[in-house]
């Protein structure tokens, strides 16, 4: 199949290969839900394309296909969850239904979950607290490969934060990023593509400016997002995710790529959820928020823009042509989808 593909059809294959590769049915669904959600929205470097690499870690039980996340401490506002080396997916989902649970209750809530994998799109999880009617900041840590700012060599992980605020009668408002210049994952579909590294995504074992992508993860690093600013906030997300509920720090998370795939990874993610009608008076937020965004919306745009987009925009557009007329899969998203057929033994219909 070379055409467009419809969300629905891509969902049940990547359930059945993460069945295939020891996952129950239910956590099956719930592993491939962020996924299919990451391509449908366009954002294909956090999608179906890093599914060989979770079935290889399922398979060799470097993340538990029966793993069970659980509460070990918590108070009315707050919880550390250890994800039972669990697939980031699968953790997430754990930790953030704590999370939501508990900001119902008290308003805002903190949840810690230490011991899962690799995490995915953190904007994936927020954005189903957001469409709860809940604003929800999701972060998480990783093994180094971004330089400190005047680094020589990678000092912290590309430490995801993502945030979305409901938006009522419209989609959330929503932020994902990299607290490095670029995800890693951008480096690589760059040189599948054989497309050039823009100047400013890595630097070498000097700590100098590359644009030679073929040198990294060994032989560069990922630069900082604006120097010291993006360096400060991934230690922010290193002290939210990791430093505070107990979990591994830098260097002891394990690189869940090039790591053996049958060890842990000790990933970590921290979860900020704040319940809006609990917080707000339901009725002004939505007055309030719903002006705002006109008036970001409104501004008058730059020579050679159409219009001025909040942070999410150009996504949720993805996302309704996926739903009204499939997702169109970049060729490196389908090697990967036959890579990933290959692993469990399943068709490569796409």
């Amino acid at each position: 199949m070379s055409g467009p593909v419809a969300i629905a059809d891509l969902a049940a294959w990547v359930e059945k290969a993460f069945v295939r590769a020891g996952l129950s049915p239910a956590d099956a669904t719930l592993a491939a839900e962020p996924l299919v959600l990451s391509d449908s929205m366009g954002v294909f470097t956090h999608g179906t394309k890093l599914l060989p690499g979770y079935l290889k870690k399922l398979r060799a039980c470097g993340s538990k296909p029966d793993a069970r996340p659980r509460i070990v401490r918590q108070g009315p506002g707050w919880a550390i969850v250890d994800g039972d080396a669990s697939l980031g997916q699968i953790g997430c989902r754990f930790a953030l239904d704590v999370a939501i649970d508990k900001a119902k209750s008290v308003g805002v809530a903190y949840v810690g979950l230490r011991n899962t994998g690799h995490i995915g799109a953190a904007g994936a999880q927020a954005v189903r607290a957001a469409r709860q009617g809940l604003f929800a900041l999701v972060c998480g840590n990783d093994a180094p490969s971004v330089a400190a700012a005047g680094s020589r060599g990678p000092v912290l992980g590309s430490n995801p934060l993502a945030w979305a605020a409901p938006l009522p009668g419209g989609d959330p408002i929503l932020l994902d990023i990299a607290t490095a210049a670029v995800a890693g994952g951008k480096v690589y579909a760059a040189m599948q593509r054989g497309e050039p590294i823009p100047a400013g995504w890595l630097v070498d074992q000097q700590g100098l400016p590359t644009s030679d992508g073929s040198l990294y993860p060994q032989r560069a690093s990922l630069a900082p997002m604006a120097g010291h600013k993006g360096f400060g906030i991934g230690i922010l997300t290193e002290w939210l995710a990791a430093i505070l509920p107990g979990g591994a720090v830098t260097a002891q998370v394990g690189s869940w790529m090039f790591g053996p795939p049958g060890d842990p990874t000790l990933h970590n993610a921290g979860f900020v959820v704040i319940d809006v009608a609990t917080v707000a008076d339901p009725e002004e937020y939505r007055q309030s928020i719903n002006r705002f965004a006109a008036e970001v919306r409104g501004a008058a745009p730059a020579t050679g823009t159409d219009r001025v987009r909040l942070p999410g925009d150009i996504e949720w557009e993805h996302y309704r042509r996926s739903v009204a007329a499939g997702i169109h899969l970049p060729a490196d998203v389908r090697g990967k989808l036959a890579e990933a057929a290959g692993i469990v033994d399943l068709e490569p219909v796409f």
